[in-house]
C-alpha cells in the first residue's frame, strides 16, 4: 500500500523511504492569520511591559514617559489579544473553557494562564499609573505605588508572553516549527523585545525625547541582532532536518527573505548603526528603522505560520524529521517512538 517517493534534489538528501500514497501524514493546523497577529501583539505587549517595568525601577523621572507608554501598550495588547484567539475558536461563546481547566503539560492551557494573568495584572499597573501620577515633588502617591508592585508581576508574566507561543507552535508535530524549537522561542522573544523597542521608540519620537529614543534604538538594534542570529541557527536546523524548503519557496520564501530578513531586520539594523555612528543622529532614520522592525515582525510570525502549514502537507519532510537517527543527541524514547512507527507504516 506504500510507495516510494523519487529522487526529488531538494538542496540536502531526498526522501527515499516510505510514505502513504504520498499523502500528508499530518493536517495542518488551523491556525490563521488571526493567531499569527495574536503572537505578533502578544510579543510587543509583553516585551513592552519588560522595558517599562525596568525603566521605572532603574531610571529617573527622564524615563517617566517610557514607563507610561509601555504600561499602555502592554494594557493595549492584553485587550486585543483575546478577542483574537475567541474569533479563532470554532465555538467563540464557548472562550472560557480555555480556563476551566488547567494542565501544566499543555502549552495551549499553559498560556491561556498566561495570558488572563497578564492581562489582570497590566490592568491594574495602568490604571493605578493613571489614577496616580507622581507628584510635582517627585513622591508617589498610593495608587501610584499600588501599580510599581503590580508591573512585577506583570512583567514576569510578560516574559512569558514574549515566548509561549514559540512553545505552543513546537509543541505540534508540524515539521518545521517543532524541527528547532530552541531557535524559535529565542527568534519570538528577540523579535518581540526588538518590536516593543521600536514602539517605544515612535512614541519618543512624538514627545521630542532625542536621548530616549537613542537609547531604546540601541535596545531595538542588539535585539533584531540576536533576532538575526537565531533566524540563522533555525535556518542551519531546518537544512539538517531536511524541512526549510518551504521557508525557501514561492511566495512565502520570498516573503520571508524580503519582508522579514532584508526589511525587518537589515533596513533597521542599517538605519540605527548609522545613528550610532553618527554625531547627530537623523530623526527619520530613527522612525525608518523602527517603522521596519514593525513591519518585519510581522511579516515574520505570518511567514512562520504559512511555512509550517505549508509543511505539514509535505509527507517527506514529516517522515525526513521523524526517521530514526544514529546521532547520540537522539533520545532513546523518540528511538523508540520512531520505530514503532515505522512499524505500524510497514504492516499497513
Amino acid at each position: 500500500m506504500n510507495k516510494r517517493l523519487g529522487n526529488e534534489r531538494l538542496g540536502h538528501q531526498a526522501w527515499d523511504g516510505e510514505t502513504y500514497y504520498g499523502l500528508p501524514s499530518v493536517k495542518p493546523s488551523p491556525f490563521d492569520w488571526k493567531i499569527a497577529a495574536y503572537v505578533y501583539v502578544a510579543g510587543i505587549a509583553g516585551s513592552s511591559q519588560i522595558i517599562a517595568t525596568l525603566a521605572d525601577r532603574l531610571g529617573d523621572e527622564r524615563d517617566e514617559s517610557i514607563v507610561r507608554n509601555g504600561r499602555t501598550i502592554a494594557l493595549a495588547g492584553a485587550l486585543i489579544g483575546p478577542p483574537l484567539l475567541i474569533m479563532d475558536l470554532k465555538t467563540p461563546e464557548r472562550f472560557y473553557n480555555m480556563l476551566r481547566i488547567f494542565r501544566s503539560t499543555s502549552p495551549m492551557s499553559f498560556g491561556s494562564y498566561i495570558l488572563a494573568g497578564f492581562g489582570l495584572f497590566s490592568g491594574l499597573t495602568a490604571a493605578g499609573h493613571f489614577m496616580g501620577e507622581r507628584r510635582r515633588d517627585g513622591s508617589r502617591s498610593g495608587m501610584r505605588s499600588t501599580a510599581d508592585m503590580m508591573q512585577v508581576p506583570a512583567a514576569f508574566l510578560g516574559a512569558g508572553m514574549s515566548t509561549y507561543t514559540a512553545a505552543l507552535l513546537s509543541s505540534t508535530s508540524t515539521p518545521v516549527w517543532s524541527a528547532a524549537p530552541k531557535a524559535l522561542a529565542v527568534q519570538f522573544g528577540t523579535s518581540a523585545m526588538a518590536t516593543a523597542a521600536a514602539a517605544l521608540s515612535l512614541g519618543e519620537q512624538m514627545t521630542g525625547d532625542p536621548e530616549n529614543c537613542r537609547r531604546l534604538d540601541a535596545l531595538a538594534a542588539v535585539a533584531a541582532a540576536g533576532e538575526l542570529v537565531a533566524a540563522g541557527l533555525a535556518e542551519r536546523r531546518y537544512r539538517e532536518a531536511g524541512v526549510g524548503d518551504t521557508l525557501k519557496e514561492g511566495a512565502v520564501g520570498s516573503a520571508y527573505k524580503a519582508g522579514a530578513l532584508a526589511v525587518g531586520l537589515g533596513v533597521p539594523l542599517a538605519c540605527h548603526a548609522i545613528n550610532a555612528l553618527s554625531r547627530r543622529p537623523s530623526r527619520g532614520l530613527s522612525v525608518l528603522g523602527s517603522l521596519a522592525l514593525l513591519a518585519g515582525g510581522m511579516v515574520m510570525r505570518q511567514v512562520i505560520f504559512q511555512a509550517g502549514n505549508k509543511s505539514a502537507e509535505r509527507p517527506e519532510d514529516y517522515f525526513r524529521l521523524t526517521e530514526p537517527r544514529t546521532r547520540s543527541d537522539a533520545s532513546p524514547r523518540r528511538r523508540v517512538d520512531r520505530d514503532v512507527a515505522a512499524r505500524t507504516l510497514r504492516r499497513s
